[in-house]
Protein backbone atom coordinates (compact mmCIF):
# COMPACT_ATOMS: atom_id res chain seq x y z
CA UNK A 1 0.00 0.00 0.00
CA UNK A 2 1.29 3.44 -0.96
CA UNK A 3 0.33 6.64 0.79
CA UNK A 4 1.14 10.31 1.14
CA UNK A 5 2.46 10.88 4.66
CA UNK A 6 3.42 13.80 6.86
CA UNK A 7 7.02 13.44 8.08
CA UNK A 8 7.12 13.60 11.87
CA UNK A 9 9.48 15.62 14.03
CA UNK A 10 11.66 13.61 16.40
CA UNK A 11 9.76 14.99 19.42
CA UNK A 12 6.61 13.20 18.17
CA UNK A 13 8.30 9.87 17.47
CA UNK A 14 10.10 10.00 20.81
CA UNK A 15 6.85 10.70 22.64
CA UNK A 16 5.11 7.81 20.87
CA UNK A 17 7.94 5.42 21.73
CA UNK A 18 8.00 6.57 25.38
CA UNK A 19 4.23 6.12 25.74
CA UNK A 20 4.36 2.68 24.10
CA UNK A 21 6.67 1.50 26.90
CA UNK A 22 3.63 1.71 29.20
CA UNK A 23 1.78 -0.80 26.99
CA UNK A 24 4.02 -3.87 27.35
CA UNK A 25 1.49 -6.37 25.96
CA UNK A 26 0.67 -4.29 22.87
CA UNK A 27 2.23 -4.33 19.40
CA UNK A 28 4.45 -1.25 19.43
CA UNK A 29 6.03 0.62 16.57
CA UNK A 30 9.79 0.97 16.65
CA UNK A 31 11.59 4.29 16.39
CA UNK A 32 11.40 5.51 12.83
CA UNK A 33 8.28 3.45 12.10
CA UNK A 34 5.69 6.02 13.21
CA UNK A 35 3.61 7.57 10.45
CA UNK A 36 0.95 10.21 9.93
CA UNK A 37 -1.03 9.30 6.83
CA UNK A 38 -2.50 12.17 4.82
CA UNK A 39 -4.04 9.86 2.18
CA UNK A 40 -3.76 6.20 1.18
CA UNK A 41 -3.15 5.83 -2.56
CA UNK A 42 -3.41 2.10 -3.30
CA UNK A 43 -1.07 -0.74 -4.04
CA UNK A 44 0.64 -2.52 -6.90
CA UNK A 45 3.94 -2.89 -8.65
CA UNK A 46 6.42 -0.16 -9.60
CA UNK A 47 4.40 0.90 -12.66
CA UNK A 48 1.27 1.25 -10.51
CA UNK A 49 3.25 3.29 -7.99
CA UNK A 50 4.55 5.59 -10.73
CA UNK A 51 0.96 6.31 -11.84
CA UNK A 52 -0.18 6.87 -8.23
CA UNK A 53 2.73 9.21 -7.51
CA UNK A 54 2.06 11.23 -10.68
CA UNK A 55 -1.61 11.49 -9.72
CA UNK A 56 -0.67 12.50 -6.18
CA UNK A 57 1.85 15.12 -7.31
CA UNK A 58 -0.76 16.65 -9.60
CA UNK A 59 -3.25 16.81 -6.70
CA UNK A 60 -0.60 18.46 -4.48
CA UNK A 61 0.19 21.24 -6.95
CA UNK A 62 -0.14 24.56 -5.10
CA UNK A 63 -0.42 22.91 -1.67
CA UNK A 64 0.89 25.35 0.96
CA UNK A 65 2.72 24.43 4.16
CA UNK A 66 0.42 24.04 7.17
CA UNK A 67 0.52 23.72 10.95
CA UNK A 68 -0.01 20.54 12.96
CA UNK A 69 -0.24 19.84 16.68
CA UNK A 70 -0.16 16.70 18.82
CA UNK A 71 -3.11 17.40 21.09
CA UNK A 72 -3.32 14.37 23.37
CA UNK A 73 -3.49 10.60 23.70
CA UNK A 74 -6.65 8.85 22.49
CA UNK A 75 -7.73 5.41 21.37
CA UNK A 76 -9.87 3.58 18.86
CA UNK A 77 -11.52 0.98 21.07
CA UNK A 78 -12.31 -1.12 18.00
CA UNK A 79 -9.94 -0.84 15.06
CA UNK A 80 -11.18 -1.02 11.46
CA UNK A 81 -8.36 -3.51 10.80
CA UNK A 82 -5.87 -5.27 13.06
CA UNK A 83 -5.73 -5.65 16.84
CA UNK A 84 -7.67 -3.39 19.19
CA UNK A 85 -7.51 -1.10 20.99
CA UNK A 86 -5.34 1.33 19.03
CA UNK A 87 -3.71 3.94 21.26
CA UNK A 88 -2.65 7.00 19.29
CA UNK A 89 -1.45 10.57 19.43
CA UNK A 90 -4.30 12.80 18.27
CA UNK A 91 -3.30 15.34 15.62
CA UNK A 92 -5.09 18.66 15.24
CA UNK A 93 -4.53 20.27 11.86
CA UNK A 94 -7.21 21.97 9.79
CA UNK A 95 -4.65 22.18 6.97
CA UNK A 96 -4.09 18.41 7.02
CA UNK A 97 -7.83 17.71 7.04
CA UNK A 98 -8.31 20.08 4.09
CA UNK A 99 -5.45 18.36 2.25
CA UNK A 100 -6.99 14.94 2.94
CA UNK A 101 -10.36 16.11 1.59
CA UNK A 102 -8.69 17.52 -1.53
CA UNK A 103 -6.83 14.26 -2.12
CA UNK A 104 -10.05 12.25 -1.63
CA UNK A 105 -11.55 14.19 -4.54
CA UNK A 106 -8.76 12.80 -6.77
CA UNK A 107 -8.18 9.34 -5.26
CA UNK A 108 -11.10 7.30 -3.91
CA UNK A 109 -11.18 7.24 -0.09
CA UNK A 110 -10.71 3.94 1.73
CA UNK A 111 -14.04 2.91 3.31
CA UNK A 112 -14.29 3.36 7.09
CA UNK A 113 -10.84 5.01 7.28
CA UNK A 114 -10.87 8.05 5.02
CA UNK A 115 -13.22 10.77 3.88
CA UNK A 116 -15.62 11.62 6.71
CA UNK A 117 -14.07 8.83 8.83
CA UNK A 118 -10.54 10.29 8.62
CA UNK A 119 -8.92 10.86 12.03
CA UNK A 120 -5.39 12.30 11.78
CA UNK A 121 -3.26 10.31 14.22
CA UNK A 122 0.08 8.70 14.99
CA UNK A 123 -0.30 5.13 16.23
CA UNK A 124 1.49 4.42 19.51
CA UNK A 125 0.51 0.74 19.87
CA UNK A 126 -2.17 -1.82 18.96
CA UNK A 127 -3.84 -4.50 21.05
CA UNK A 128 -2.75 -5.49 24.51
CA UNK A 129 -4.27 -4.71 27.88
CA UNK A 130 -7.46 -2.60 27.76
CA UNK A 131 -6.91 -1.18 31.26
CA UNK A 132 -3.36 -0.06 30.41
CA UNK A 133 -4.67 1.64 27.27
CA UNK A 134 -7.41 3.40 29.26
CA UNK A 135 -4.84 4.67 31.79
CA UNK A 136 -2.60 5.98 29.02
CA UNK A 137 -5.48 7.86 27.38
CA UNK A 138 -6.02 9.75 30.67
CA UNK A 139 -2.41 10.96 30.71
CA UNK A 140 -1.76 14.65 30.07
CA UNK A 141 0.99 15.46 27.59
CA UNK A 142 2.59 18.68 26.49
CA UNK A 143 1.36 19.65 23.01
CA UNK A 144 3.89 19.42 20.20
CA UNK A 145 3.48 21.90 17.34
CA UNK A 146 5.27 21.93 14.00
CA UNK A 147 5.02 23.28 10.48
CA UNK A 148 4.47 20.68 7.78
CA UNK A 149 6.67 21.88 4.93
CA UNK A 150 7.08 18.61 3.07
CA UNK A 151 5.16 15.41 2.38
CA UNK A 152 6.47 11.92 1.65
CA UNK A 153 5.22 9.29 -0.75
CA UNK A 154 5.44 6.17 1.41
CA UNK A 155 5.64 2.44 0.66
CA UNK A 156 4.04 0.61 3.62
CA UNK A 157 5.15 -2.80 2.34
CA UNK A 158 8.79 -1.74 2.61
CA UNK A 159 8.13 0.64 5.53
CA UNK A 160 10.01 3.52 3.92
CA UNK A 161 9.54 6.79 2.05
CA UNK A 162 9.94 6.59 -1.73
CA UNK A 163 10.09 10.29 -2.56
CA UNK A 164 9.33 13.70 -1.03
CA UNK A 165 7.54 16.89 -2.06
CA UNK A 166 8.45 20.26 -0.54
CA UNK A 167 5.63 22.62 0.34
CA UNK A 168 4.43 24.83 -1.12
CA UNK A 169 4.22 22.31 -3.97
Amino acid sequence: MYSINVPLPSAVTSLAADLAADLPLAQRRGRGEHTLVAKRLGGGDHAAYARLEAQGREALRGQPAFEAKIAGVEQFETAVTGPSPVVYLAVESPGLVALHERLCERVDPVDEMEGDAYVPHVTVARGGDLDAAARLVKRDIEPIRWTVDELAFYDADRNQPVSRVSLPA
